[in-house]
């Protein structure tokens, strides 16, 4: 049966496991385990209720297997359930139940479920820390990601590659520089090769945080390059603005044997939009399928249609939308919008916007786009309409949000946040600098003006 599973001849396990004579809790455990480790997770599930009304008791490690099967499927309910059936059975609790545990809470979305699990555990291993930090990190929590690997250090675990790379995911996200440098340091100090995974992340922690120079020192550094790293590094590059630099990293790639990726074609197209790159967009959006056998998905249709609106090529764009093989969604005509401004192209925005409303109506980006599009050409009586418009249908704006890192912590601030403990500190910083700058102008040139 356990070579069947390995094999991936689920029928196979099923038929061996009917035959036999006798059906012990191993024989069920690697049954069940043979269907989730294949994909069947719904399957082994119900395998393991259908052990429970035979009369059979489950152990630890068919509930691990079990838990695991509920974390796949993201069924909270199931979970509770089974979480309730190690309770009742006074199962050990042990290391290997308890990464179970919290893995299949913070992929069900109950993260304070999950931390309680975690506080509650009698032992804890380097994994536990890392299902933690990477559960947190996967759901967005990356600043409590961050928590938990400042308590992991002041516990004294040592970490291991996996939670390097899950803290470097967590500072690129953030724009933590100073937290990742830490995580560069110790790297360098434990002599971590820095080559597959963990220099990926590096290069994605560095070109993230706008220290650009960095992600290319550690990219030169690393002895061995896949995809992943030259997407990083590419990306990287597409985002600062370094297009022609971006390209010539693609085709070195390419002259070294390595297949690109979909992601990869995300970034080159990102790097010929935001550098005015028409006919080398075109051309490589063409590779992508007709030589790499890639086929284009709504990310790649959508830096297409960028590349087109940024570039003033409007009508280009709009029969690109009409001729694409997929429905175009929400993305691809707020590209469209957003062109619009850029070139003043009233009546197409007006278009565009009918189109938008009815596709995700509560959604406030879409009217203030118009509104900003109408300013963009004066006609500030038709901004006001679309402003009272929101009003009326009670759309609000999301407000502004920024992030500083101070001293290593990283603090978040909405747009006239005054409940954050570290206000007045940022306000008191910005009164300084708003007197400096006023007392710089005085000085030059008599005046008392400051722009806010």
């Amino acid at each position: 049966m356990r070579l069947y599973g390995v094999c991936g001849c689920v029928g196979s396990v099923r038929k061996v496991f009917d035959r036999s004579p006798v059906r012990d809790l191993v024989s069920w455990t690697i049954l069940i385990q043979g269907y989730v480790d294949n994909g069947y997770c719904k399957e082994g599930v119900d395998l393991f209720f259908e052990m429970v009304d035979d009369g059979l008791r489950a152990d630890e490690r068919m509930m691990v297997v079990v838990i695991s099967a509920c974390a796949k499927l993201g069924d909270l309910r199931l979970g509770q359930k089974l979480h309730k059936y190690v309770q009742s059975r006074k199962l050990s609790f042990d290391v290997f139940l308890g990464n179970a545990l919290i893995d299949m809470y913070l992929k069900c979305g109950e993260r304070d479920v999950a931390l309680n699990v975690f506080r509650e555990m009698p032992m804890r291993n380097v994994i536990s820390w890392n299902t933690v930090i990477s559960g947190l990190a996967q759901r967005k929590d990356f600043k409590q990601a961050l928590s938990v690997f400042n308590e992991m250090q002041d516990q004294g675990v040592k970490p291991d590659k996996n939670t390097l790379v899950g803290v470097l995911n967590c500072c690129s996200n953030l724009g933590a520089l100073e937290v990742g440098k830490w995580v560069h340091t110790y790297i360098d100090r434990n002599r971590i090769q820095v080559a597959g995974f963990v220099g990926n992340a590096l290069v994605d922690m560095y070109a993230k945080c706008g220290s650009m120079d960095d992600a290319l020192r550690v990219f030169g550094s690393m002895t061995t390059k896949d995809v992943y790293s030259y997407t990083s590094v590419i990306v990287g590059l597409a985002t600062h603005g370094k297009a022609r630099m971006a390209l010539s990293f693609f085709y070195e790639m390419l002259d070294i044997g390595i297949e690109p990726n979909e992601v990869m074609f995300v970034g080159v197209l990102t790097a010929c939009s935001h550098g005015g790159l028409v006919e080398e967009g075109h051309k490589l959006f063409t590779d992508m399928w007709r030589v790499h056998k890639l086929k284009p998905r709504i990310e790649h249709y959508g830096c297409m249609v960028d590349l087109l609106g940024r570039a003033g090529l409007m009508d280009e764009a709009m029969e690109f939308v009409k001729h694409m093989p997929i429905e175009p969604d929400a993305s691809i005509w707020g590209s469209i919008l957003a062109a619009c401004r850029i070139q003043g192209k009233v009546e197409l925005a007006e278009h565009v916007t009918e189109i938008l409303v009815n596709m995700e109506s509560e959604k406030d980006g879409t009217y203030i786009l118009m509104s900003n599009t109408y300013a963009s050409v004066s006609k500030w009586r038709d901004a006001l309409k679309v402003r009272k418009a929101m009003k009326r249908q009670k759309i609000k704006k999301v407000p502004g949000c920024s992030s500083i890192e101070l001293d290593g912590v990283v603090s978040e601030f909405r747009r006239c946040d005054k409940a954050h403990p570290r206000s007045k500190d940022i306000y008191a910083m910005i009164e300084q600098l708003t007197f400096h700058l006023i007392g710089t102008e005085a000085s030059s040139d008599g005046s008392e003006s400051c722009i806010v």
